[in-house]
Order: C-alpha cells, then structure tokens, then sequence
C-alpha cells in the first residue's frame, strides 16, 4: 500500500515476543519501531542517527543492521533525514506520527482482559483470491489486529461489536469491501461457543506467551533502564496482535493476561522517568 493512511492502526513490523527471542533484520526493524513509539514520538518526533544506532547496539544489533533499519523504514515513508553537516537527523512523517500515535493507544491501553460482553458477536465474510498474496496478508494482520479470529476460510469473528467502522477500513484497503458482509449476531444454537472460539484463536499458545511475559519481567533484566524498558514495551506490544481480548466467560480457567496486564502497567510506570531521561540525555548529547 502507497496510501500511508490506510496502513493506520497496522504495526508496520509484528514485533516478537523479546529481543532475546529474535534474530535478523526484522528484529532490528520491530525494536526500531518500539524506540519511535516509545521514546521519538513523545518527545519532538526527532532522533540523531548516533543516538538510534547507540540505543539498539544496545540491544544487541549490530550497526550495519541498525543503519539497514533506518534506511528501510524511511524508504517506506515512516521517516525522513535532515542532513546536519556531515550528521543526519531522522524525523517522523505525518503518517508515522499518526500510526505510532494510535498503535500507543491500543498497546498502552491493552490490559489482558475485556469489559463487559452483551454476547454478541461481530462476523465479516470476507474472501481474497488465494493469487493475491499482499491483499490476503493484510487482510489477515489487520483483522487480528483489530481483534478478529477466523474459525473458518472467509470468517471472521469479533467479540469487540464497536469495530465497525476499522474492519471497513480493512476491507476497502484489501479491496473487497464491496464483496463482504458485516453482521452482528447472537449465538442462539448449535455447537458451543467455545469450539468456535478454540477454532479461531491459539489460547493455549497466548497462554504460555503470557507466562513467558510473566516470567522475564517479574524481576528487572538490565540494569540500563533504556533496554529494560524497551525490552518491556517490546515484548508487550506483542500481544494486541496475538489476544483478542475475549470476555472472561470465553476463556479457559486460568488465563494470565489480567496479571500481565498489570505486571506491564507497574514495570513500565516504574521505569519510564529513568528510561526517558536516559534517551534525551542521549539524544541531546548526540545533537552536539
């Protein structure tokens, strides 16, 4: 997609579930993101290139990886160089600041639970040509993003009924907006719930990622606040993507994603202050 607007809401990269689990120049381009959201965007929209390469050899990326992670996500539109002498400094574009601002929303204020249901469901029948390749996977991400499962080909089910107006976005920037349905429903009969839901979402699977979550971050893992606290958003902003954020009566027994969810909030209150200084005392630094 060219239209910067339609990608809104869409994680450029899915980040993994830790830096320590992720290899390659995916990683170095899903923690860059992580260092734009979390540190750039608030902060001026403006980073030196010293500073950035500083911040991920932090975190383990070499420099020819990091300067590749810069130079692709400005070649995809996210940002734009000043060159400053013989030094550069990066800036957010419009369309980066957009969708770093409402991924932020929906990562900070993702928690590992869901209010209240009234029971109904929202369903899209969507299909994309098994040929189309680009729009089927973003059909896909975008959906999971939003919440979406899909227990069967072109079904694809929500408990979060408020979404209207985003699956539409979906659906016109797959191109088959115009061929799709979009119901709300009830479950009346039949099979139970939970056989649909166990066919549309891995919760076992977003179970132990959750325990993993739980595990690394129980206790600090660096003493440098900057990489422990985007180690932590890192990991976190993971799961937007993987949980849909299903009412308490659809889940197994025991589900950790409420304790995450309020693991997340302590560590990253906790550790913000240091970490944010720390970078702008970087940043600046770098700016002279």
């Amino acid at each position: 997609m060219s239209d910067g607007a339609s990608q809104l809401a869409l994680d450029p990269v899915p980040p993994t579930m830790s830096r320590r689990h992720a290899a390659g120049s995916e990683s170095a381009r899903g923690l860059l993101f992580t260092v734009l959201g979390e540190f750039v965007l608030p902060h001026g929209g403006t980073a030196w290139t010293s500073a950035l390469i500083d911040v991920l050899g932090r975190l383990e990326i070499e420099e020819k990886a990091a300067r590749q992670a810069l130079m692709r996500t400005a070649a995809d539109g996210w940002l734009s160089a000043e060159r400053i002498g013989r030094r550069t400094r990066w800036r957010l574009t419009d369309n980066a600041e957009r969708l770093l601002t409402e991924g932020a929303e929906r990562i900070y204020g993702f928690t590992g639970t869901a209010p209240r249901w009234d029971g109904r469901w929202l369903l899209v029948m969507a299909r994309v040509p098994e040929t189309d390749r680009p729009a089927r996977h973003l059909l896909r991400t975008r959906l999971a993003w939003a919440g979406f499962g899909s227990p069967a080909p072109g079904l694809w089910i929500s408990t979060h009924t408020d979404r209207v107006d985003e699956v539409e976005r979906v659906l016109e920037a797959a191109g088959v907006l115009t061929d799709a349905r979009i119901f709300r429903a009830e479950h009346v009969g039949g099979g139970e719930s939970a056989t649909m839901v166990g066919q549309a979402w891995d919760l076992a699977a977003i179970e132990q990622s959750y325990r993993d979550f739980l595990d690394d971050f129980e206790s600090p893992n660096s003493a440098d606040p900057l990489t422990r606290q985007i180690d932590l958003v890192h990991s976190w902003r993971r799961f937007p993507w993987i949980d849909p954020a299903l009412p308490r009566e659809l889940l197994p027994a025991r589900w950790s994603g409420r304790k995450a969810g309020q693991l997340f909030a302590r560590r990253h209150a906790r550790w913000s202050t240091e970490a944010t200084a720390r970078w702008l005392g970087l940043n600046n630094l770098n700016s002279g």
